[in-house]
């Protein structure tokens, strides 16, 4: 639970007020301040066309991008800001948070948009339950990132004579030709929220979908202490070998951009690492190649971007706020946010013609995943399991990943302990 004491202001979106809004709403200009982490080259790009859209309107976007991967440093600060009483109108959260923040009674109720908007014939029902609390909605979904890709150099790998790995032996063993041939096999930064994002990956690809379920979701003890949990968490160790030196802190679009470069090989990250290449003008399927990780091909691990709605004062700045969130489901807007930030749109029914090879991909393999119960959350990215949880598991990968001296059974038994937290 997030932990407050703030008095809980009263939703102004009673019947009246809302027939107020719809009607005077249109003419009114309202203030939108929404934070965000959006602020690579890619990301920036994209949440630009959420602003020029409200500006149009005639609203003033007030921009809080809060820099720091995976969004830590964004929710610390909205945490005080909440407490403090001085929410922002919008807020990027993600997963089981959005319940909690909802359990607090700080988010407004956008049935209303949704309903006229058709949100529930728009959706998949795994996409819906995100953003919604108690059958109602309280956020809007922006896109669907697959996490579990394997970002390829191709002149890297021609050169070295290999091919992108489809299981973790085949890594290692391309990794091995790389590391001779003198390129860093794997790009990677060194921190936690990586870490655990290149673990989700690996333990997917060495359990399989069911056992990820029970794990990384479930957090059943007996999986997270197992002999294919011991085995998955011996092959994450491998991997740093693979790495170079400098990655302790890199920010993840660093090491994108050593992939770009060929300064490296490969990269295990979420397809918002496409929305770099993207941005540097580098075409897919040429210059950078999208492989699922290893061992992963027929699974799918989510993370959805979402905005969640706090209570705001004025009814001018209401009719922003639902302005912003009919705006975000749009297909237009699907269309070029998507484009520019490497994820593919959370409604159906969006045109892919102008979506390059990786984003069509991503889309079939969506639909299939779910089609084939093989579409999960990812744990690292705040989609699966209590904010909590998801901290003290990702605190134990991390020591694991840069400490030698605990074994993969002391690894286990805390992670069934940090599992507890949930």
């Amino acid at each position: 639970m997030i932990k407050t004491n703030w008095t809980r202001r009263t939703l102004l979106g009673t019947a009246a007020i809302m027939a107020l809004c719809a009607s005077a709403g249109a003419a009114q200009a309202g203030d939108l301040e929404v934070l965000h982490w959006w602020t690579s080259g890619g990301e920036a790009k994209a949440i630009s066309e959420l602003k020029d859209s409200m500006q149009a309107k005639g609203h003033k976007w007030k921009d809080f991008a809060v820099a720091g991967g995976a969004g830590d440093a964004a929710m610390t600060v909205l945490k005080s800001r909440v407490i403090s009483g001085n929410a922002p109108t919008a807020a990027q959260i993600k997963g089981p948070l959005l319940q909690e923040w909802a359990r607090e009674g700080t988010l407004s109720n956008i049935d209303d948009v949704a309903k006229a908007e058709h949100w529930d014939e728009l959706l998949l029902p795994v996409i819906s339950n995100i953003v919604k609390y108690q059958g109602h909605y309280i956020g809007v979904p922006v896109n669907v990132h697959r996490v579990n890709w394997l970002w390829v150099n191709p002149e890297v790998m021609r050169k070295a004579g290999v091919k992108p790995p489809t299981t973790w032996d085949e890594f290692f063993t391309v990794a091995d030709t790389l590391k001779k041939a003198g390129v860093t096999p794997l790009a990677h930064g060194g921190q936690s929220w990586q870490d655990f994002t290149t673990f989700e990956a690996v333990v997917l690809g060495t359990g399989g979908p069911e056992f990820y379920r029970k794990a990384l979701i479930q957090l059943d003890p007996a999986s997270l202490k197992s002999p294919t949990m011991e085995k998955s968490l011996s092959t994450f160790r491998r991997l740093k070998a693979y790495t170079d030196r400098n990655a302790p802190g890199r920010d993840w679009n660093l090491a994108t951009a050593m992939v770009m470069k060929g300064e490296a090989a490969m990269q295990i990250m979420g397809d918002w690492a496409k929305g770099e290449f993207l941005s540097a003008g580098k075409v897919a399927g040429k210059d950078f190649l999208c492989v699922p990780a290893p061992g992963t091909a027929k699974t799918y691990t989510f993370n959805v971007d979402s905005f969640a709605m706090f209570k705001v004062k004025g009814e001018a700045n209401v009719q922003a706020q639902r302005d912003m969130a009919v705006a975000i489901m749009s297909p237009s807007f699907q269309e070029s946010f998507n484009l520019a930030k490497g994820s593919i749109p959370v409604r159906k029914g969006v045109n892919l013609s102008k979506f390059d090879d990786c984003a069509k991909a991503s889309a079939t393999d969506f639909a299939d995943a779910g089609k084939a119960n093989t579409l999960l959350p990812s744990i690292a990215h705040g989609m699966a399991v209590s904010p909590s949880a998801e901290g003290a598991i990702k605190d134990v990968v991390s020591q694991f990943w840069n400490s030698e001296q605990i074994t993969p059974a002391q690894a286990m038994d805390r992670l069934v302990a940090a599992a507890k937290s949930q």
